[in-house]
């Protein structure tokens, strides 16, 4: 842009600037992430591709002829990409910093996903999703180490909280986006808007993200290898590894496959009827960000239980074979799931004192081997006996996680 001012029918057209500079006013304080907003915004553009194939998956199953677990394996390429990379990007951020691996990795996002339309079979789609998944880490991670170095004083409870409110919103919105454009476009022009989104979403983490204040580098890789140990040798923080895996699996199991449970009679609903179900999510949204006076109120492993119960009841009322009832079953279901995760992560960054990023890739390590895992379990469940078995294979991995955490989570004397 010239430096020359802009002829006056053209001024409107600095407005974004200007609201660029007003927002970015609001969430820098002292020159650190000092308010919820920005914390939100990076969840949100995380979590926007990462389930977005779960609205167009009986388009994508039609185009190519392909079985449940197979279209589901375009959705567990995601998570299984995130999961392998999670550990490894924790010691990056260690080595190099939390900005520039925030910021790279939410362009780097773009490049896939606008490649995903000009895919021509299954296994271009599943590479091409994996692709995305890469990039993923670079941002979920490096944010939750962010969290726990700038608030270690208190308040990551809360803003671990805004984040995972941030993860559902855009979780329902790449749902809900994808599903419409599908309706309208095909899942070809849903992914197409998607990249564009995720362009302006990438620009707007680049100009306000300002850099950390307590960040230390960490370029010891004996160091790190050593730390790797003790946190393999910790018996409590293997147990929320385990118990994460066990969480994700739940949600990503029951909100790939109910997609073709709805298609089905006596429901048959269309695309972008897919996408308005979707909307369950925002309860999460609302209740996700007052998790945390639950779990300071009630304490962590009462927490994980009552939510753990509510999600399972949550999927067996999805049973009834009402619209209605499946609605509220997964509302119900995926409020107990985002309890639960947001009680994990800020498990975490309350009891790691060392190596926090690390610690934190380890954990999404098993935490997104769950989703992958859920793709292919529930999917197979799917096949057998139909949602009903997907449902039990779900229920069954909740009724783990609550022997895990009731055996090695109990509070600390």
């Amino acid at each position: 842009m010239s430096d020359q001012p802009l002829p006056s029918p053209k001024k409107p057209a600095a407005a974004p600037q200007g609201l660029l500079r007003k927002l970015g006013r609001a969430v820098r304080g002292d020159g650190v992430l000092a308010s919820r907003p920005i914390v939100w915004i990076i969840g949100f553009f995380a979590f926007l591709n990462v389930y977005s194939m779960q609205a167009v998956l009986p388009l994508v199953m039609q185009d190519f002829a392909a079985t449940p677990v197979q279209a589901g394996a375009t959705v567990g390429a995601t998570v299984l990409a995130i999961a392998l990379v999670s550990p490894f990007m924790g010691m990056l951020s260690d080595a190099l910093g939390r900005r520039i691996i925030l910021c790279s990795s939410l362009f780097a996002l773009t490049i896939p996903t606008a490649l995903i339309p000009l895919a021509h079979s299954l296994a271009g789609i599943a590479v091409l999703r994996f692709m995305q998944g890469l990039a993923v880490p670079g941002i979920v991670v490096v944010l939750i180490a962010y969290l726990s170095e700038e608030f270690h004083d208190g308040g990551v409870a809360r803003m671990t909280s805004t984040y995972v409110g941030g993860t559902v919103m855009g979780g329902f919105c790449g749902r809900f986006i994808t599903g419409h454009a599908g309706h309208v476009l095909g899942w070809r022009g849903a992914f197409f808007t998607l990249a564009v989104m995720n362009l302006v979403g990438a620009v707007v983490v680049w100009r306000l993200l300002p850099p950390s204040r307590h960040f230390v580098a960490n370029r010891n890789v004996r160091g790190a290898f050593q730390t790797l140990g003790r946190h393999l040798s910790n018996r409590r923080f293997l147990a929320i590894c385990a118990l994460g895996f066990c969480v994700l699996f739940s949600l990503v199991g029951a909100f790939t496959y109910v997609n073709l449970y709805l298609t089905q009679a006596p429901f048959n609903l269309t695309s972008a009827g897919l996408a308005n179900v979707f909307g369950v999510y925002l309860v999460g949204v609302v209740v996700t960000p007052l998790a945390a006076r639950h779990i300071a109120r009630h304490g962590f492993l009462k927490a994980v239980l009552v939510s753990l119960s509510l999600s399972a009841a949550g999927l067996l009322l999805t049973l009834v074979p009402s619209l209605a009832a499946v609605i509220v079953g997964l509302a119900v279901c995926s409020t107990g799931v985002f309890v639960c995760q947001s009680a994990t992560i800020s498990h975490i960054a309350d009891n790691v004192t060392e190596g926090r990023s690390l610690a934190t890739g380890i954990y999404y390590l098993s935490y997104y081997s769950g989703g992958a895992a859920g793709t292919w379990i529930a999917g197979m469940a799917f096949e057998g006996w139909h949602w009903g078995g997907s449902v039990l294979s779900i229920i069954l991995f909740q009724g783990l996680a609550g022997a895990i955490a009731v055996t090695f989570l109990q509070p600390r004397k």
